[in-house]
């Protein structure tokens, strides 16, 4: 009697041929997504760099474009800005701080008045009380041969020192202005510069047009910029997460 119940009936072995079917096929039918899946993953991998080497084409192509306009633009302004370079001189540190914000007009400019909310470009010298220039617009400062790209500022949006953004109000696009700034507002306790903190800074600032051709190509290569941190990152992150897998 136990030797028969140990037995299975047709029925039992057709649900055991059918259960194992079952395994069968799922253990292929999973085998076949993660082939399928790899392989999607492949095409994605290959699609996203062809996607991304198009952008750095693209990139490379718009950047010598721009290059070509700065090139021009710093034959226009060099020799000029250069003449200012002589403005750059040694400095009482106190007697900058105690006076407060200063502005001078060295040149008057015929085009648009910058306001406290005015999108402006700009080449400049920035320096210490020493002398010392810590930036400018110059591709050396010691052995200038042409100026860099002009610099795009937003008054209230920069993230520049303070001093700057309130020292370039009422000047005019064309123009050069001195402005020298104290400590509370230039970097203030937040950043050490020129020997230490609180120092006070001058700047001599040229507002500049660049014209609608360079601001256009900037706009187009700034958007450009942006799709291919997008692509880098987004390709990265999956390889990563590939690699991890």
């Amino acid at each position: 009697m136990e030797s028969k119940q140990l037995k299975t009936s047709w029925q039992q072995r057709i649900v055991i041929g059918i259960i194992a079917f079952l395994l069968l096929f799922s253990t292929v039918a999973v085998y076949a997504l993660i082939v399928l899946s790899n392989q999607n993953s492949k095409k994605t991998n290959e699609q996203a760099s062809k996607e991304l080497a198009k952008v750095e084409e693209e990139l490379t192509a718009k950047r010598s474009e721009l290059e070509a306009i700065v090139t021009e633009l710093s034959g226009q302004y060099y020799e000029k800005m250069s003449n200012y370079r002589s403005k750059v001189r040694s400095y009482n540190a106190a007697t900058v701080n105690n006076a407060g914000l200063t502005t001078s007009d060295l040149e008057t400019g015929s085009g648009e008045e910058i306001t406290a909310e005015s999108s402006y470009y700009s080449y400049y010298i920035g320096w210490c009380a020493d002398e010392s220039v810590f930036d400018s617009s110059f591709d050396s400062w010691e052995n200038p041969t042409t100026l860099i790209d002009p610099i795009a500022y937003t008054n209230g949006e920069s993230q520049f020192v303070q001093g700057w953004e309130d020292g370039v109000v009422g000047m005019k696009i064309g123009g050069v202005r001195e402005i020298s700034i104290p400590g509370e507002l230039a970097y203030g306790e937040t950043k050490e510069i020129c020997g230490g903190t609180n120092s006070p800074l001058k700047f001599i600032i040229m507002a500049v047009d660049p014209g609608d051709n360079y601001t256009k190509k900037l706009a187009e290569y700034n958007e450009l910029m942006n799709q291919y941190y997008v692509l880098y990152y987004s390709q990265n992150q999956d390889l990563l997460n590939s690699t991890e897998e």
